[in-house]
């Protein structure tokens, strides 16, 4: 119990310094303004059209952090502040946000399974925890039913750890095809080049952090799943 405890500390550590890292990271980022003077929109229009994808959208969305590529629509979905603006951070996330959609226009495998579980995974986050409780409270008065439901319960947060590291590979290889777009096409100097592929490098990291905390908490149930037997 300790040991999870002392692991689940460690993550938390570590997710609060990567969240805070990432957040300074991006703000200086948006200050090194591109010498090229394209909008992160106009810069995932520029990457989609190199790459021959003409059926994506590129559209604005509320909120901060809120980039994001939707296969079911087709949509390149930008932050405002990234829709907008003209510096390194926004060519960094316009890019990698593209570098999904070349992803489905290639039919990367990864992506792919991704999206065949995402239903899965939806059902799944939302019923996770509450039948792993309800499992626990019957299971603490030697119900049978109680055990079983916080079994099913394992099962369903284990869907959510599958998907957290099935998208590893997506993130890292989207990061990989918008920076080296960048680089090949010249869109950015060395000096904006190396600021995006920093501020990429930091994002990644959230998904790592993220990953390994579902995977100690899963560990953790399982634990005590077997603790009970």
């Amino acid at each position: 119990m300790m040991g999870y405890y002392l692991m689940a500390g460690l993550i938390f550590l570590a997710s609060w310094t990567v969240s805070n890292t990432l957040k300074k990271k991006f703000a200086a980022y948006s200050k090194l303004h591109l010498r090229n003077g394209l909008s992160g929109k106009e810069i995932a229009e520029k990457m989609l059209a190199d790459h021959g994808i003409t059926d994506v959208k590129v559209i604005s969305t509320p909120g901060q952090l809120t980039d994001h590529y939707n296969p079911a629509d087709k949509t390149v979905n930008l932050s405002e502040s990234v829709y907008h603006e003209r510096n390194a951070a926004a060519a960094a996330v316009a890019a990698h946000e593209c570098g999904h959609a070349v992803q489905h226009a290639k039919a990367y495998e990864w992506l792919q399974m991704r999206s065949a579980i995402v239903p899965m995974v939806g059902v799944a986050s939302k019923l996770s925890n509450f039948v792993i409780m309800i499992g626990l409270v019957l299971a603490a008065s030697g119900s049978v039913l109680g055990t079983t439901l916080f079994l099913m319960g394992i099962l369903l947060f284990a869907t959510t750890t599958v998907f957290s590291f099935i998208t590893l590979p997506v993130e890292f290889d989207a990061s990989k095809r918008a920076l080296v777009w960048l680089k090949t096409e010249n869109m950015v100097t060395p000096q904006e080049y190396d600021g995006a592929k920093d501020a990429l490098k930091w994002a990644a990291r959230t998904y790592v952090v993220a990953a390994l905390g579902s995977l100690a908490t899963l560990l953790y149930f399982i634990m005590m799943f077997l603790n009970r037997r």
